[in-house]
């Protein structure tokens, strides 16, 4: 970690905050804010994080937003990503050599492949240069922050979880929020759908303790590989050989049978009692909302080792834009080669930030039969952690860039018809909280990829429409429209519920002259003239198969909270919000220089 921050020193792209702060709220608020800045800020070296309450100094700093623009991303992966993605893509298609210059080329390429196995070395670590076993062990000697003030407590963000099958022959790294408990317990979110989890129920059904070792820091680079859509079975650290050309240089665990690399800051080890669980949570996510209470696994600590000098790493997440979304762009690029390979005439795909990963996705297609998008739309629900999205939009080769959103929004609107809707279900992310019961829920695909020629609406002026519409709907207290130069202008309108809002769709045909998609939010907490926020907030809160309503002119959706008024049994979660008197305690201190107009868009 040292040479990386040397390395983002030397680049202008690392922001010392010397003035002491407390892990509780302060540090992570600050990241928050900083990342948000249009270039995504610079990286925090936090030198002196305090523990307000109890009093203590940690001589350890906390080093937060690492990967927070493309060009820290580039970086720290040490290359251009687009290299990376081109390097994967040769090594996809390498065909049979045809004569000996080939064959001595190809030999160049698998010479080149022998540094991306990952190297274990007889010896102790520079990670375990400080050792505390038994009694001595103590998360609380770590600045491990608490981010929100919901939160069921302090959490590591950045930890890498090594894991092992019950044989040892598997094993996986992954990422997953670790709750700290008490000195010596962490609570294990990994999901259902994850690696780990898989291996738990393998120690579960044989009555066994499953080892989890945790490290923290060491080269960035290890923590993204942490996050890779990998297959089950393929160890992620072989992409840090691919992207590095070099060997990942692992030492074992003290108190555990697993392997880590050696440089890394911080190793926490210890053992999981598969026959107890509990109580996780609640916590701020990536989603913008909190994840509620549930039951999870929970690690015993048996060892904590680390540098003579070590870096605490720390990322914060709530809602876009934040770190992740340079992690993800890496990911995206990377990624595209591997997801061609199950869908050949895919051009490219793209994650809006807005969209938190999951619960949207653009992709262009090359069509050549009728139906290919639909048959696309399957592909992505049933591919490794594809399968989490909501809501797929495929475009034809001759649509805009997928990150043109302007071009691209009149690109579709100007060819879509309520046919074009595909409804589905699926699994869904343990994170959502829009659909009728956990982990299975409506999925929309929108097929952009034939060219229909929808006959726009007539003009009416927004409050003009506002009047009519509230005649009809009188819970309706807002509305504007986007997109009125195209044959289907969106209409959002803001409400305050008194009922379900699907029982009164139908009243909109009335209006249907003026009228061709609609979305409905609630008045609190939205700004329906904030597309940004409105794109995060729709898609995080519908389900497809409860939410939508078409009709042969009329799509609309219900973005709403959904309460017992709506048939919703589950709990809804809150937004995740910055704590006011931190903000201003952070003011005060002249640290917090986010410009005020972002503060408002991206409504912390």
């Amino acid at each position: 970690m040292q040479k990386t921050i040397d390395l983002l020193q030397s680049k202008g792209e690392l922001r010392i905050i010397e003035t002491p702060l407390d892990i509780k709220l302060e540090i992570p608020h600050l990241a928050y804010a900083e990342v948000k800045k249009h270039d995504g800020g610079k990286a925090l070296l936090f030198t002196h994080p305090v523990d307000k309450e109890s009093g203590k100094k940690f001589d350890m700093p906390v080093v937060m937003n690492l990967f927070g623009s493309y060009r820290r991303t580039e970086l720290l992966f040490g290359r251009e990503v687009e290299g990376v993605a081109s390097e994967i893509e040769k090594l996809l298609h390498m065909k049979p050599p045809q004569g000996f210059k080939e064959k001595i080329g190809m030999l160049g390429d698998l010479f080149a492949m022998k540094d991306i196995f990952p190297k274990k070395i007889p010896k102790r670590g520079s990670c375990q240069e400080i050792v505390k076993q038994g009694d001595e062990v103590n998360l609380y000697d770590l600045p491990i922050l608490t981010t929100w003030e919901e939160d069921g407590g302090p959490f590591i963000t950045m930890g890498q979880v090594y894991t092992q099958s019950l044989n040892g022959e598997v094993v996986n790294l992954g990422m997953y929020r670790l709750q700290v408990y008490d000195k010596n317990h962490l609570g294990m979110h990994w999901q259902i759908h994850k690696d780990s989890s898989h291996f738990f129920d393998q120690y579960q059904r044989e009555g066994k303790k499953m080892p989890v070792t945790i490290a923290i820091g060491g080269d960035p680079l290890y923590t993204w590989c942490a996050t890779a859509p990998l297959p089950y079975g393929v160890n992620e650290l072989l992409l840090y050989g691919l992207i590095k050309k070099e060997s990942p240089k692992l030492v074992e665990s003290l108190t555990t049978p697993l392997y880590i690399p050696e440089d890394v800051d911080f190793v926490i080890e210890g053992w999981v009692d598969t026959a107890k669980l509990r109580e996780e949570g609640p916590f701020g996510d990536h989603t913008g909302y909190y994840t509620l209470k549930e039951f999870y696994p929970e690690l015993e600590v048996s060892a904590i080792t680390h540098r003579k000098d070590p870096y605490y790493l720390a990322t914060v997440v709530g809602k876009p834009p934040l770190e992740d979304k340079y992690m993800g762009w890496a990911t995206e690029r990377i990624f595209l080669p591997l997801l061609k390979t199950n869908a050949a005439d895919l051009i490219d795909y793209h994650m809006p930030e807005n969209g938190v990963f999951h619960n949207l996705i653009l992709a262009k297609m090359k069509p050549l039969y009728k139906g290919h998008a639909k048959q696309f739309m399957h592909i992505f629900w049933g591919s490794g952690q594809m399968s989490f999205v909501k809501h797929a939009l495929f475009f034809g080769e001759d649509a805009p860039k997928l990150n043109n959103y302007e071009a691209l929004v009149t690109y579709a609107l100007n060819r879509f018809l309520p046919k074009c809707l595909f409804i589905s279900e699926g699994i869904t992310d343990a994170l959502d909280h829009s659909s009728p019961e956990s982990l299975v829920g409506g999925k929309l695909g929108i097929d952009f990829t034939a060219s229909y020629s929808p006959i726009a609406p007539a003009s009416i002026d927004s409050s003009v429409l506002l009047e009519q519409l509230r005649a009809l709907i009188p819970d309706i207290t807002g509305a504007t429209q986007y997109m009125r130069h195209t044959a289907n202008p969106i209409t959002v309108i803001s409400v305050k519920k008194t009922g379900a809002l699907k029982k009164k769709f139908s009243a909109l045909e009335a209006l249907s002259s003026f009228l061709r998609i609609v979305i409905f939010v609630d008045e609190e907490k939205n700004d329906i003239h904030n597309p940004y926020m409105l794109v995060w907030r729709v898609t995080n809160n519908i389900d497809a198969a409860r939410d939508i309503y078409r009709s042969e002119s009329i799509v609309a959706i219900d973005g709403t909270t959904k309460t017992s008024l709506d048939g919703f049994e589950r709990e809804w979660p809150g937004d995740v919000e910055c704590t006011p008197s931190v903000v201003e305690k952070l003011k005060s201190l002249d640290l917090w220089d986010l410009d005020p107009k972002l503060e408002k868009k991206y409504q912390l």
